[in-house]
């Protein structure tokens, strides 16, 4: 037996070693944000699904958040991962949870309120608050003017503050916050008559004033404010002072500037150009890539007029264009699309136009069997449009209302809700512009119906055939199998 006074030394010894070693893992200090996301490989993101800030299209993901965040973490050398929020308030409350998202990056503005929250870092774009009305109605000039309308914001917005205190200066004015609408349904229920007036900040308004004609900007309601990304409470700076370096250096070298020309400096049209512009675009531009047209479309078994239509709703036959989206060449195919495709240069017209045709037969392929003609070469040029991804979340959602999901018929009345959060949010691939296919599909369609017209052997008489619509350039033979009926 050991006696106690043997025991002593080694004990003492004991505590001394213990207390040291614990005096030592004191001096570790762990790792800060910065450290643990560039040791994990992963930068994780809260946004929104909105046009704005991030969403998918035939391009894959995108949106101006989106992009700025994406060449963030690609900086840092890092995988980044996108998670969306329902609303503001869910957003702002999953910042800095354990194993969530490290920075918001949302369109989002300070207000005193949200520094309780979160920190934020510097502003990288400038946009002003401004009342939506609706064109044909009496337009409000002040803040006075909101009384006694019917109006909707966001839910948790700096918009919902702004008129929570104008409401202290003019107590009739009446608003509702709604957690169940994205920016895009306020403007369309503005644009619908549903509610006389909105808030949206201006980049917003300009980005969608396209697809609702009927929208008007009011007045600006107050000064123009930063839109910032947010980090979590608390000391740490090291993810925020990185942040604000790397948006110090994209707005000195030019990246800053071009994303916002891209997203907001202009915006795209979709529109039928009139019969006599397509006219002469039949005679200046279509016979140099006729025979490119019938070569293709005969190989993939697709008929050429309905591929020339494609490539006129495109880029109305012109072969060196490249859109704000990065899509180029005379059949706007992506960058993805173009490799898996086999086409190397997408400025060649050849290239682009056996591009586009094997992606259309490839789209065909792809539906499903039940989907018959004519209705699977209209669900093609939508999947060609918008992506077969959001193309199956509409006819998802056409079942479920108790509409037929293989008739482009029902399955079209359902695509604009994929831009409406109170149905893209049930959906798999979420927001997407569902009106965009509709009209892409629609303008195909007139197109095809003329060319067709031109195209038919037996015109009766020559006055029809030799009218502004016929083309001397375009070949008149029938075409050796005419395809389904369209």
């Amino acid at each position: 037996m050991f006696s106690p006074t043997a025991l002593r030394p080694r004990y003492a010894k004991w505590l001394i070693a213990t207390g040291l070693f614990l005096m030592l893992s004191g001096c570790v200090d762990k790792p800060n944000t910065l450290e643990r996301v560039k040791e994990d490989g992963v930068l994780r993101v809260v946004t929104r699904n909105s046009p704005a800030t991030y969403f998918q299209d035939r391009s894959g993901e995108t949106g101006f958040e989106y992009e700025l965040v994406k060449r963030f973490a690609d900086d840092l050398g890092v995988e980044l991962k996108i998670e969306t929020a329902d609303n503001l308030d869910d957003l702002f409350n999953q910042v800095g949870k354990p194993n969530g998202p490290v920075l918001a990056a949302a369109g989002l503005v300070s207000s005193e309120q949200r520094k309780k929250q979160v920190r934020f870092s510097r502003s990288y774009l400038e946009v002003t608050p401004q009342v939506i009305y609706r064109n044909g109605q009496s337009r409000p000039t002040d803040a006075g003017d909101l009384v006694g309308k019917k109006i909707m914001v966001l839910k948790g917005s700096t918009h919902a503050e702004q008129l929570a205190e104008l409401k202290q200066k003019y107590p009739g004015i009446q608003y509702e916050e709604s957690d169940a609408v994205e920016v895009v349904d306020l403007l369309r229920m503005v644009d619908e008559g549903q509610i006389d007036l909105t808030l949206v900040d201006s980049n917003e308004v300009a980005m969608n004033q396209v697809y609702f004609t009927n929208i008007r900007v009011a007045f600006d309601l107050g000064d123009a404010r930063s839109q910032s990304w947010a980090v979590a409470a608390g000391e740490d700076n090291s993810l925020l002072n990185e942040i604000n370096s790397y948006l110090d250096k994209v707005q000195k070298n030019g990246t800053l500037q071009r994303l916002k020309d891209r997203y907001y400096g202009h915006v795209d049209v979709l529109g039928y150009m009139g019969a006599t512009t397509f006219a002469q675009h039949l005679q200046q531009r279509l016979p140099k890539y006729e025979q490119h047209f019938k070569t293709y479309a005969k190989k993939e078994k697709v008929d050429w007029r309905l591929l020339a239509a494609i490539g006129y709703q495109e880029s109305l036959w012109q072969p060196a264009v490249t859109s704000k989206t990065g899509v180029r060449g005379l059949m706007m195919l992506t960058q993805n699309t173009a490799q898996a495709m086999g086409v190397s240069n997408r400025l060649d017209p050849k290239q682009s136009i056996m591009g586009g045709a094997k992606y259309l037969a490839y789209m065909k392929d792809q539906l499903d069997e039940s989907i018959q003609e004519p209705d699977r070469t209209w669900f093609a040029l939508a999947a060609y449009n918008v992506g077969s991804g959001h193309l199956d979340d509409a006819r998802k959602l056409a079942a479920k209302e108790g509409l037929n999901p293989d008739k482009w018929l029902d399955v079209k009345k359902i695509l604009p809700r994929l831009s409406q959060k109170q149905w893209y949010s049930k959906t798999r691939y979420g927001y997407a512009r569902g009106g965009e296919p509709v009209h892409f599909v629609a303008n195909i369609r007139r197109y095809y119906d003329i060319l067709t017209w031109v195209t038919q052997p037996q015109l009766e008489g020559d006055q029809v055939a030799e009218g502004n619509l016929h083309v001397p350039g375009i070949d008149k033979s029938k075409p050796a199998q005419e395809p389904a009926p369209l």
